[in-house]
């Protein structure tokens, strides 16, 4: 079985978002982002057309059952998993710019 792939909430909007206006095709859509399988934009877009936009923010492996999403935990813990995103994202744009840093300094 294949490694799963995180994709962040913000990759799946734009990916409805170009789907949405039919100048992608799922192809494209597949290679600008690096999604491997195009039922997965399936899955993102039958989410929309259900108004489960509560389910683009899911964690891997963590499905919202029984009509329950984000809103149905406590204030505390949706504080706490804002709080990881943007810690998660700060590190990550740290990594991104090292990393160019170190590509400008070996091609300059």
């Amino acid at each position: 079985m294949g490694k799963k792939r995180f994709y962040p909430e913000e990759v799946k909007q734009e990916v409805i978002r170009l789907k949405l206006s039919g100048e992608w095709t799922n192809k494209q859509i597949m290679e600008k982002f690096g999604i491997k399988n195009k039922t997965q934009i399936k899955t993102w877009m039958k989410w929309h057309r259900n108004n489960e936009q509560h389910r683009l923010a899911q964690p891997i492996g963590k499905q919202y059952t029984y009509g329950k999403g984000p809103d149905d935990e406590s204030e505390i813990n949706q504080l706490r998993r804002k709080v990881a995103y943007y810690e998660m994202r700060d590190e990550l744009s740290g990594k991104y710019q090292e990393i160019e840093r170190k590509w400008y300094q070996k091609f300059l």
